[in-house]
């Protein structure tokens, strides 16, 4: 009998601060089952997909996934993030369509106006320094501010957990040639970007234009991103190097970094920030 496909209503769909952080699929394919997303490992036992209740589908190597299975996900808000290996490396999106364009015209209007633009940039780095009166801070100290209290974020973890550290150490496409704790931060880092992708788009922001960063393919998701990466990835690269004994073990690290974003809700907490970010409700 041939399966009858239904249209999800976006009104009975989970608000994305709500739903589960990210599902990460390798070796598989993605296909629909009746009304349902259904994935099919290789070896060919079949797992149901709830995604209207996911937040973002991470596609490893060695997957594939249908036309209608994308179609299902897009109407669930379900973004589709295809990545490498382990999350390693970071290729491309499928954007998903929201309601109405008023966030993307309110970010607009916020980039297009110098002024706006740098209390916008201030107001992001109010959360790394709360204590700091930035007002007549320019773009530059702040962001010089910014790159020593990373690396004194660096130094003082290390030292938490007598980790080795020599810096960060990332070469693209050259991901072996890092150390165990530069891989967990590249792994934990792409993972966090596809989270908050999916985040942006879900709230109709757009992802190129960032407040921060520039000349990247993601400059808003960086400019977000770094109010979090020190208690989900940072933290938790050298914690992990040290329980791991200096190998990097792909289940462990991914297990580690799904509950570290759940116990710290990054999805409700970052739904919150870009909007007082953003000047949003």
């Amino acid at each position: 009998m041939q399966g009858i496909f239904l249209k999800v209503s976006r009104e009975l769909i989970p608000q994305v601060k709500d739903k589960y952080p990210f599902v990460y699929l390798e070796h598989g394919r993605l296909e629909i089952d009746d009304s349902s997303v259904k994935w099919i490992e290789a070896t060919g036992h079949v797992i149901s997909i709830p995604c209207a209740t996911v937040n973002t589908i991470l596609l490893g190597p060695g997957t594939s996934v249908t036309h209608a299975a994308i179609k299902s996900m897009s109407e669930s808000n379900c973004t589709v993030c295809w990545i490498g290996s382990d999350s390693l490396l970071y290729y491309a999106t499928g954007e998903t369509p929201t309601a109405n364009t008023y966030n993307l015209k309110k970010q607009i209007s916020l980039y297009s106006n110098s002024k706006k633009k740098l209390e916008t940039a201030r107001t992001l780095f109010s959360f790394r320094f709360p204590k700091l009166e930035l007002k007549e801070k320019s773009l530059s100290e702040m962001m010089g501010m910014e790159g020593y209290r990373v690396k004194e974020l660096y130094k003082k973890v290390a030292e938490k957990y007598e980790i080795p550290w020599d810096g960060r150490n990332y070469i693209p496409g050259k991901i072996n040639l890092s150390d165990t704790t530069n891989k967990i931060l590249t792994c934990c880092n792409v993972a966090l970007y596809g989270i908050l992708l999916s985040v942006v788009h879900a709230l109709g922001f757009s992802p190129r234009i960032g407040f921060i960063h520039s000349g990247c393919p993601l400059p808003f998701v960086y400019d977000i991103a770094d109010l979090y990466k020190p208690e989900v990835s940072i933290d938790l690269a050298f914690k992990l190097t040290k329980e791991m004994g200096g190998e990097y073990i792909k289940d462990v690290v991914a297990d580690a970094f799904r509950e570290r974003i759940c116990n710290n809700n990054i999805l409700e907490r970052s739904v919150k920030d870009i909007g007082k970010i953003m000047g949003v409700s």
